[in-house]
């Protein structure tokens, strides 16, 4: 799909209503590879995507905030024809709830996983208690000040503290991708942005919303409390949070059994039961 000069690219698999998988920075829908084959099989049309400046999408775009992200999403479930949920990881978590909020007519519910949906502080308790929240906030740091691929990884061996079966050659994968300076950049671009713009919306989103957190995810000192902020700031009864044991940051490729089984019955909850495939 073009944007003005620029390209997103997704896959598109199913029948059924319309659910749209958004990574996190410095990722790609590679992320979801356990994830979208079951969604498609639950029944859902599932459109998982490289979100701007990521994986095959072009990476020379004007901005990469959550604004901007949120923005591609709407165009996207329009382009498909909506309405849509929207599942956003990190950064496209915040994403998620500022389309939300600019769009609730096309879109009927967010799942947010480990998001960066609000203002953050250094927790500087954390930093001296938590050793995986020191680890990964030095090794971030040092990604966006260096553009160093070495660091990126060293934090992701440290953000996903149970490897996938298949870690090697998708941390490989990652490794080359990274190297190309382009994208290199647009992850540190990414790392500069800060989510106070999906803070701002938060009390504007009028569709459900679920919360996932891993609870040994390390960018956070507490995770489960960065998600009961996150729930707070919504209206009242529309957000719950799921805390899953053992996760880190990326629990759809960590844990996708359980993030399934937490997703799956929200997307009924919104759309009722699919017919299966």
């Amino acid at each position: 799909m073009s944007i003005g000069s620029h390209r997103l690219a997704y896959d598109l698999q199913g029948d059924g209503p319309l659910v749209v998988l958004a990574h996190g920075m410095g990722d790609s829908r590679r992320s979801y590879r356990f994830v979208m084959p079951a969604l498609v099989a639950a029944g859902y049309r599932v459109a998982n995507l490289d979100i701007r400046g990521c994986g095959e999408s072009s990476t020379d775009w004007p901005g990469y905030s959550r604004t901007d992200i949120a923005g591609d999403l709407v165009a996207l479930v329009k382009h498909l024809g909506g309405p849509a949920v929207l599942v956003g990881q990190s950064i496209s978590g915040g994403a998620g709830t500022i389309a939300a909020a600019d769009a609730p007519d096309l879109i009927a519910g967010v799942v947010e996983l480990a998001p960066f949906t609000r203002k953050q502080s250094m927790d500087l308790a954390g930093m001296l208690s938590v050793q995986p929240y020191r680890a990964a906030s030095v090794q971030l740091m040092l990604t966006m000040l260096r553009g160093n691929v070495a660091n990126w990884l060293k934090y992701l061996d440290t953000a996903i503290p149970v490897k996938p079966a298949d870690w090697a050659s998708e941390r490989s994968r990652i490794a080359a991708t990274m190297q190309d300076p382009g994208h290199m950049k647009v992850l540190q671009a990414m790392m500069k942005t800060t989510p106070v713009d999906a803070g701002a919306r938060l009390a504007d989103v009028a569709s459900p919303v679920l919360i996932i957190q891993g609870s040994a995810d390390p960018d956070w000192a507490d995770p489960r409390a960065e998600g009961e902020r996150i729930i707070a700031d919504l209206p009242a009864g529309l957000g719950r949070l799921e805390v899953i044991e053992g996760a880190g940051h990326y629990p759809h490729a960590q844990t996708p059994n359980e993030v399934l089984d937490l997703m799956l019955p929200f997307l009924a909850g919104i759309f009722g039961e699919p017919d299966h495939a």
